[in-house]
């Protein structure tokens, strides 16, 4: 495993990996060396042969605030910048669902953008039930490219996925148990036990049989690849458009946006 700066690595348990989103100052909201990192690391992960499974988390009591928004202004300025971004943004997305591992994450806090997508791409999410769920791209004026054409509906059923993604409604860890967007909700002081459990289980499982049968599941996320690349592009097409900077701007003065 190479050195991260922005993710921290260690052993939790036996053949378990933790990654840890390491920025608690700002929420461990993903910067430039971040969004990198996360794309980065499930291909290290799955050339490990002493990684049997991997559990994420934020660092403290938050698991991910989103995409840094000096990041996501100079996208917004630059194409150079904006296409390394675009990227990276899918090869989070498919580095993890090619990760032969099985990855558990365990959502605690806020959950938003980069470090949401992870959330619920991870093939067991475990979530707190005061966590804060929220997609967060209409309300940054982008359409919801990420992750989230992939996998909400199939998670949560067409007609959820578009109220919570239209109107970026956020879900608690509770509301997201009971329409089938995370795999299980634990009290906040036990999500990270409950989730370590869970990887210590898989770690010690037959290797190869979760592995294909992680594969075979996943088909379902290959077959919606087509939709995922073109929401994808149509996010970042966002980033050249009017309504990014008042998104921007109501983010950090914290008020609702007013687009025009």
């Amino acid at each position: 495993m190479r050195e991260y700066e922005k993710l921290k690595t260690g052993w939790a348990a036996d053949g378990v990996l933790s990654v840890v989103i390491s920025e608690p100052a700002r929420r461990n909201a993903v910067d430039r060396r971040g969004h990198r990192e996360l794309a980065e690391i499930w291909r290290d992960v799955d050339r490990d042969d002493d990684v049997r499974a991997v559990v994420i988390r934020g660092e403290g009591e938050a698991f991910s605030a989103g995409g840094d928004l000096s990041m996501i202004e100079e996208m917004a300025r630059d194409h150079a910048t904006r296409m390394r971004v675009f990227g990276e943004a899918r090869d989070i997305v498919y580095n993890l669902v090619n990760c032969a591992k099985p990855v558990v994450s365990a959502i605690q806090g806020p959950a938003v953008g980069a470090g949401l997508a992870v959330a619920l791409l991870a093939d067991v999410s475990v979530a707190g039930r005061t966590a804060r769920i929220i997609d967060g791209h209409t309300r940054l004026g982008v359409a919801a490219g990420d992750h989230a054409a992939i996998i909400w509906p199939l998670l949560c059923g067409m007609a959820k996925a578009k109220y919570h993604l239209l109107l970026c409604e956020p879900l608690t860890g509770e509301q997201a148990e009971a329409i089938g967007l995370v795999s299980l909700c634990a009290d906040d002081d036990r999500v990270h036990e409950v989730a370590l459990d869970v990887a210590v289980r898989l770690a010690a499982g037959p290797a190869e049989a979760i592995r294909l049968t992680k594969y075979a599941l996943n088909n379902w996320l290959r077959l919606a690849g087509p939709s995922f690349d073109a929401s994808l592009a149509m996010e970042f097409l966002g980033f050249t458009g009017p309504d990014l900077e008042e998104g921007v701007q109501a983010l950090r003065e914290r008020r609702p946006p007013r687009f025009s």
